[in-house]
């Protein structure tokens, strides 16, 4: 039996997931489940990365140890894997001792192969990356895939011989591995080759500037460096560190499903040591691009990100994993927006699947007293025309999983349903008088053959979902009258003829109602795309018309307690701040207020730069009504006191402790 081992990264604990964090898990459970149904035998592994700099950092400003911040987060991603109904076999912490044993077992062997040494190191650090940049990656001096200011770091550091796999790198990417590219797509081996061959320097594997992490064998006062303990986990997890390596033989190597951002890591860094290790290097390495908000890769580090909660609550979890697969090419770039995201519903659920299956079955119960037909035709290559459909859209389908086009096997999903409700709208089958005319018995063998020709090609259509949205599909197959699961498929179920006669159709509600937008996007508060609010808001009155300017106040000048209680006052975490090009004293920030991020603007940048505000918990107006500031939608205005001397902003500040989102008195 053909063996697959899949691997999604395993994600940073300092924040809650969002959807790029879901879309790598949905995609990697969605390649899993088609693998399973071909009837191959596939483990699929997950987890969090909890050690390095920034849990730590988030430890210190919430006063608790690291290992706090990390439970919490790692229970938050196991619900929601859960809730996704996500397939992993096991979820790794690094955190757990298995792993240490494995972190160590791994220098221990890189350490005999003589790949490491110690020396002084000092380079361009990016905090949110824990990763070192040459200067000729930077733009404009900043992190390439945060944007964030790099700082120039020196430490005294365990190195990695990485310039020694140079030759062997670049002979596994001209090879791959089992007569497959090491690293998918092509445009993704090709920048990785590139680099390469650009040259490769030692690589810093230790840190002595933090303490929270795995301590770094025969080195005192060192942790492994993050990613060298980070990337280990797809082989601790199979027990290598342990006596048992059970697992390990079984299935390693394995297939890594990773963001475009962290492909250096996975297709440079970890081979190297494996090889160094004498470890099989991993079987391939797929990389996909990324979901952006505004034009900007979506990060927690850039407060641009979308949480799935609002969605999954209106809509529920498969119509999210139909959109996150269907509606980004593999491997490139897509944009989030509720409005894509609606339309894709009403189109593919709504109606591609929901309405065409209730047609369908409503149909067959009124002719054939509640059940499928008792009857159906013999099938030839050449007809029907929904059989012909689904032998086509099943290949296409199965070809397109093959070669990593998810989006393309969606594509063959949704024209098989077009193929049924074309076929329905074409026979007919509710009208009683035909040309020419037909008798009883005509006129039920025809019902009948067509009705079946139907709801066979939707049973196939929805076992060609199942990897997709696993819990739709075994809902469509209860609604056809047959009790499978999306689980227990195999290949051999995608054949035509397997919808059972006579069998009961239950009554049901509409299986995906339709969406209205209008309604949607107003019972949230919002009139355009986001599924995390982003608007903002003023503080100052430069470039805001008169309407919208605070009038002046004064001692003398008295409101009621009615009034006061208007205004509401919360603690938010400013999370990325800017400069506005152009303006002397606006300052753009991206502020956390509870479970919300929005995009407040606020007249202080003569008073303070953006790192000084980044991690600072300040207080809010949080109903003000939106307003644009220099072409900058904003919601929301941060409260300051004005400096008599020098006319400068005075930040009001709260305790760290204190939770985003309180309400302030």
């Amino acid at each position: 039996m053909a063996r697959r081992y899949f691997t999604t990264p395993i994600y940073y604990v300092n924040d809650r997931p969002h959807i790029g964090h879901l879309y790598t898990t949905v995609v990697t459970d969605t390649l899993a489940r088609f693998f399973r149904q071909q009837g191959e035998d596939v483990r699929l592994l997950t987890g969090t990365d909890e050690h390095g700099q920034n849990i730590e950092k988030v430890a210190k400003k919430e006063g608790v140890a690291p290992i706090v911040v990390a439970d919490r987060h790692a229970l938050t991603f196991r619900n929601l894997w859960k809730e996704f109904g996500i397939s992993n076999d096991d979820f790794i912490r690094t955190t757990e001792l298995r792993h240490r044993l494995g972190v160590e077992e791994i220098i221990r062997r890189i350490d005999a192969a003589g790949d490491l040494y110690s020396a002084g190191h000092e380079g361009w650090y990016c905090a949110n990356c824990e990763a070192f940049y040459p200067e000729k990656d930077l733009v404009d001096g900043n992190c390439p895939v945060h944007g964030f200011k790099t700082e120039w770091q020196r430490e005294e550091n365990v190195f990695f011989r990485l310039s020694k796999y140079g030759p062997r790198l670049l002979e596994l990417y001209e090879k791959g591995v089992e007569g497959k590219p090491f690293v998918f797509p092509e445009s993704r081996l090709n920048e990785v080759r590139s680099f390469v061959e650009s040259g490769l320097k030692d690589l810093s594997v230790s840190r002595t500037t933090i303490s929270w992490g795995i301590p770094f064998p025969g080195r005192p006062g060192h942790v492994v460096y993050v990613w060298l303990d980070a990337l280990v986990n797809y082989i601790t997890a199979l027990g290598l560190g342990s006596s048992d390596l059970t697992l390990y033989e079984r299935y390693w190597p394995g297939i890594h499903v990773i963001g475009k951002d962290i492909l250096r890591f996975h297709a440079v860094y970890w081979p190297a040591f494996l090889m160094s290790a004498g470890l099989p290097v991993p079987r391939q390495i797929v990389s996909h691009g990324w979901w952006l908000r505004d034009a900007k890769k979506m990060s927690k580090s850039t407060g641009n990100v979308v949480r799935p909660d609002d969605l999954v609550a209106a809509f529920g979890v498969d119509a999210l994993r139909w959109h996150l697969v269907s509606a980004m090419s593999f491997g490139q770039d897509a944009n989030f927006s509720d409005e894509d995201f609606l339309a894709g519903y009403n189109a593919d659920l709504a109606n591609g699947l929901g309405n065409t299956l209730s047609r369908a079955v409503k149909m067959s119960r009124d002719f054939f007293g509640g059940k499928t037909p008792s009857v159906r035709r013999k099938t030839t290559p050449g007809g029907p025309l929904v059989f012909v459909a689904a032998q086509k859209a099943g290949d296409d389908w199965k070809n397109s999983f093959e070669g990593y086009r998810l989006q393309d096997a969606a594509a063959a999903i949704r024209y098989l349903l077009g193929a049924i409700d074309a076929e329905i709208t074409a026979t007919e089958p509710w009208k009683a008088l035909r040309q020419p005319p037909l008798s009883s018995e005509e006129l039920f063998e025809f019902r009948s053959h067509v009705l079946y020709d139907c709801l066979e090609a939707l049973r196939v259509a929805a076992c060609m979902l199942a990897p997709i949205a696993p819990r739709t599909a075994t809902e469509v197959f209860r609604r056809l009258g047959t009790d499978k699961r999306a689980e227990d498929l195999r290949a051999s179920d995608l054949a035509w003829g397997l919808l059972p006669l006579d069998a009961p159709l239950p009554a049901a509600p509409p299986l995906f109602p339709r969406a209205d937008a209008k309604e949607y996007f107003a019972s949230r508060g919002a009139g355009t795309a986001g599924a995390s609010k982003e608007s903002s808001v003023a503080d100052t009155k430069e470039n805001i018309s008169p309407s919208k300017q605070i009038p002046p106040s004064s001692p003398e000048t008295k409101i009621s307690i009615d009034d006061f209680l208007k205004i509401d006052l919360r603690v938010g975490e400013v999370i990325a701040a800017e400069k506005v090009e152009k303006s002397k004293k606006l300052m753009k920030m991206t502020v956390r207020i509870g479970e919300e991020v929005r995009t407040i603007v606020g007249g202080i940048a003569t008073a303070y730069t953006a790192e000084q505000l980044v991690g600072r918990k300040l207080v809010f107006v949080a109903n003000l009504a939106p307003a644009k500031l220099m072409g900058i939608e904003s919601n929301g205005m941060v409260l300051a006191a004005t400096l008599p001397e020098t006319g400068e902003a005075s930040l009001l500040a709260v305790d760290p402790s204190v939770p985003s989102g309180a309400k302030v008195k």
